[in-house]
C-alpha cells in the first residue's frame, strides 16, 4: 500500500467516524437535567434505570409526538410514548439542597467520542508532523542535519550544469596543458591507455591566491563533460571526532556511484596539513583521522573507475608529505602569476563585460600591472569602469583604468586629510627624493607618477613606480639601487632638515628585508662567504610569517648577519645622499613645484630628468667619487 492509499484510507475512517458521532448526538436518548430527573422519580414516570459510576441513563413514560398522538387517536385510545434518557449525576447532598430552593441543576456533560478521539489523535498528529518536517531530515542525513553529520558536504555539479570551459580560463597556458592530457583520458580512456598508461589519481594545483585555480578545476570538468564535486577542506572538520574521516568515505563513495567523474578539494591545506609540524609529538586526533581516510582512500580506489582528485592550495610547503607522494597526487601544476601576454589575454576575457574606447590599448594596461593575478585584473577592469561610470563617460578609457591602478595599488584618495604646512613640506621632499634616487640610477623601475595626495590608511604621499616589463632575475647593483631609491626619502629628509620623522618606517621595513634577503639567502655579503643561512619559505602568501625553524648557525654567525645587513643599508643610504647632495638645488626646486600642484605626471618628470641628468653630469667632474658608489 503507497503514501497515497494510506491517506485515503485514514480519511474515510476519520469521516466514519464524525458521522457516526452525529448520529448518537441526534438519535432518540434525551439529555435532561438532574433536577428533572429527580422529578421525574417523584411522579413515579421512570421505567428504567442503569446507574453508571458518573451518568444515569434509562427511560421514562412522556407524553406521545403529534404524529403518534394522531395514530393513537385513530385506535381509538391514547398511551403515553416511552423516551430514553441520560443525565449526570449531581452529589445527593448538593442535589437535595438546590431541590429545596427550587433551582435546576444539572451535572457537567462528559466529552463526546469524538471529542475523545480528537483528545489523543490531536498530539500524535502534531507529533508526525513535527517529524516529517524537522525531525525526519535530520534523521535522513540532510545538510546539517543530526544523524546525516557525517555525510559528505561536496556540491555536486551535473556535467550539464558545468558551464566553465578551457575558453574562460586565460594566461595559464602551460597548466592547461598539462591539464587537458586528464580531459583526454576521462573521455577516452581507451586510447589514451592503448600503451599502458594509466590515468593520474590526482592532480594538486598549486599558485598564489586569486590565480585561477578554481576555475580552471571546474573548466577540465567542462571540458570532460562529467560530473563534478567541488568541498571545501575545512568542511571536513567538525567537533565531533570521526565525522571529517566519515565525510571523506562517503564523499568517494558518492563519486564511484557517478564516475567518471571529479572530485575537487579546495583549500587542501587546510585538510592536509602535515601532523607534528607546530610542535612535535603534538597532533589533533581528529584532524589527523580526517587526513588517514584521505590517504587511504586516494591509494585504494581503481584508477580505472575515472574518479580523478584535483585539489588547490597556496600553501604547498606545510602538506603533509604522504600527500604527496607517487601514487596519490601524481601531478603537480603550478598555475602562477601570468606574464606580459598572460595578462593581455585575462584582460580581453573580461574586457567583454565592460563598454570600452575603441582606442583602449590593452598592452598599456597589462604593461601597468606586472605581478597582478587574475583576480586582481578582473578587479582592476571593474574598477576602471566604476570610475568611468562616475565621471558620467560613454566608455571606459587608458586614463580611467590609470585611475583604477592607482586606486588598488595606493588606496583612495584622502583629500579631507589636512596636513600642516611644515608636515606637506616634509612629505614634498621625502616623495620627490625617492624619485630623483630612482630616475639617477640604472635598473631602477622607472617613475610615473609622484604625489603628495594622501592615500589609504596611512599613506600621505607616494612615488609610483613600475616595471616596464617581467623580470626574473636581479643582480646586486640591481638590488643595491633598488635599496637606495627606497631609502631617498629618508636621505632628503636628513639634508634639508637635519632630521628624520616617522614617514621612512615603510621604506626602513622594505629595505631591510631586501639587505637581510642578500645576506642569508642570496650569498650576497662577502664576509659570510657563498653561503645560505636561511631557506626559501616556499610560500606563494605575501607578508606570510615563515614556519618556525630552529636556527641552523651560531651566536658569532648571527651578529656577522646582523653587521652586514646594517652595512648594506648603510652604503645604500650613502647613495641616496650623495645623489641628493649633488641635486639639492634640484630636489628643493622640484619639491616647491610638488607642493603648487600637488601631483606631478609623466610629463612632468620627463623634463625633471632631463633636468637631473645634466646636473648629475655636472656633480660627477666635481665629484667623481659618486660614479663609484653608484655603481657598486
Amino acid at each position: 500500500m503507497n503514501k497515497f492509499d494510506i491517506a485515503y484510507f485514514i480519511a474515510i475512517i476519520f469521516v466514519v467516524l464524525i458521522i457516526q458521532d452525529f448520529w448518537a448526538g441526534q438519535g432518540h436518548v434525551k439529555t435532561i437535567p438532574f433536577s428533572e430527573f429527580r422529578a421525574l422519580v417523584e411522579k413515579n414516570a421512570v421505567t428504567d434505570v442503569v446507574i453508571g459510576p458518573t451518568t444515569i441513563t434509562g427511560a421514562y413514560k412522556g407524553a406521545g409526538d403529534k404524529g403518534s398522538g394522531d395514530k393513537a387517536a385513530a385506535n381509538g385510545a391514547s398511551k403515553p410514548q416511552e423516551q430514553h434518557f441520560t443525565t449526570i449525576r449531581v452529589d445527593p447532598g448538593i442535589a437535595d439542597e438546590l431541590q429545596k430552593r427550587g433551582i435546576v441543576y444539572r451535572g457537567e456533560t462528559p466529552p463526546g467520542f469524538l471529542s475523545s478521539l480528537l483528545s489523543w489523535i490531536l498530539p500524535t498528529a502534531l507529533f508526525v508532523l513535527a517529524w516529517m518536517f524537522l525531525l525526519r531530515p535530520m534523521a535522513s542525513g540532510g545538510q546539517g542535519g543530526l544523524m546525516g553529520i557525517g555525510r559528505s558536504r561536496a556540491k555536486v555539479y551535473s556535467e550539464e550544469n558545468v558551464k566553465a570551459t578551457f575558453a574562460d580560463v586565460a594566461g595559464v597556458d602551460e597548466a592547461k596543458q598539462e591539464l587537458s592530457e586528464v580531459i583526454g583520458f576521462l573521455r577516452d580512456p581507451e586510447t589514451y591507455g592503448r600503451l599502458g598508461a594509466r590515468i593520474p589519481k590526482g592532480v594538486l594545483l598549486v599558485g598564489p591566491p586569486g590565480t585561477g585555480k578554481t576555475l580552471l578545476a571546474r573548466a577540465v570538468a567542462g571540458e570532460a563533460h562529467v560530473p563534478f564535486f567541488s568541498i571545501t577542506g575545512s568542511e571536513f572538520v567538525e567537533m565531533f571526532v570521526g565525522v571529517g574521516a566519515a565525510r571523506v568515505r562517503d564523499m568517494f563513495a558518492q563519486a564511484r556511484q557517478q564516475a567518471p567523474a571529479i572530485l575537487f578539494i579546495d583549500e587542501l591545506d587546510s585538510l592536509g596539513r602535515a601532523r607534528g609540524i607546530d610542535l612535535p609529538g603534538a597532533g589533533h586526533d581528529e584532524k589527523e583521522q580526517t587526513l588517514n581516510q584521505l590517504l587511504a582512500e586516494m591509494d585504494g580506489f581503481d584508477p580505472s573507475a575515472g574518479i580523478i582528485v584535483l585539489a588547490a592550495t597556496n600553501r604547498p610547503e606545510i602538506l603533509d608529505p604522504a600527500l604527496l607522494r607517487a601514487g596519490r597526487f601524481d601531478r603537480q601544476v603550478l598555475v602562477d602569476r601570468p606574464d606580459r601576454k598572460g595578462r593581455i589575454e585575462i584582460l580581453n576575457v573580461h574586457l567583454h563585460k565592460i563598454r570600452t574606447a575603441p582606442d583602449l590599448d590593452v598592452e598599456a594596461v597589462a604593461g601597468l600591472t606586472p605581478g597582478f593575478t587574475g583576480a586582481d585584473l578582473a578587479n582592476l577592469v571593474n574598477e576602471a569602469a566604476v570610475f568611468a561610470t562616475r565621471r558620467g563617460a560613454e566608455a571606459t578609457t587608458l586614463e580611467d583604468f590609470t585611475q583604477a591602478f592607482e586606486r588598488v595599488v595606493a588606496g583612495i584618495e584622502k583629500k579631507s586629510r589636512v596636513l600642516s604646512p611644515h608636515e606637506r613640506e616634509t612629505v614634498a621632499h621625502h616623495e620627490m627624493g625617492h624619485a630623483l634616487v630612482a630616475m639617477s640610477l640604472p635598473g631602477t623601475d622607472p617613475v610615473q607618477k609622484v604625489s603628495i595626495i594622501p592615500r589609504g590608511i596611512a599613506a600621505l604621499g607616494y612615488t609610483l613606480q613600475r616595471p616596464i616589463e617581467d623580470r626574473f632575475l636581479a643582480n646586486r647593483s640591481e638590488l643595491m639601487n633598488r635599496m637606495a631609491a627606497l631609502l631617498g626619502g629618508r636621505a632628503a629628509e636628513d639634508l634639508i632638515y637635519s632630521d628624520v620623522s616617522t614617514g621612512a618606517a615603510d621604506d626602513l621595513q622594505r629595505a631591510t628585508d631586501i639587505a637581510r634577503s642578500m645576506v642569508v639567502r642570496f650569498g650576497m655579503a662577502p664576509e659570510l662567504g657563498q653561503v645560505a643561512y636561511e631557506p626559501e619559505t616556499g610560500s606563494f602568501l605575501v607578508g606570510q610569517t615563515p614556519v618556525w625553524r630552529p636556527k641552523a648557525y651560531g651566536d658569532g654567525t648571527a651578529e656577522a648577519i646582523d653587521e652586514a645587513v646594517r652595512k648594506l643599508i648603510d652604503q645604500a643610504f650613502a647613495i641616496a645622499r650623495e645623489i641628493l647632495e649633488c641635486n639639492q638645488a634640484l630636489l628643493e626646486g622640484s619639491a616647491k613645484v610638488l607642493l603648487a600642484h600637488e601631483t606631478l605626471g609623466p610629463a612632468d618628470l620627463e623634463h625633471l630628468k632631463k633636468d637631473l641628468k645634466s646636473a648629475s653630469m655636472a656633480g660627477r667632474q666635481t665629484q667623481p667619487a659618486l660614479n663609484a658608489v653608484s655603481v657598486s
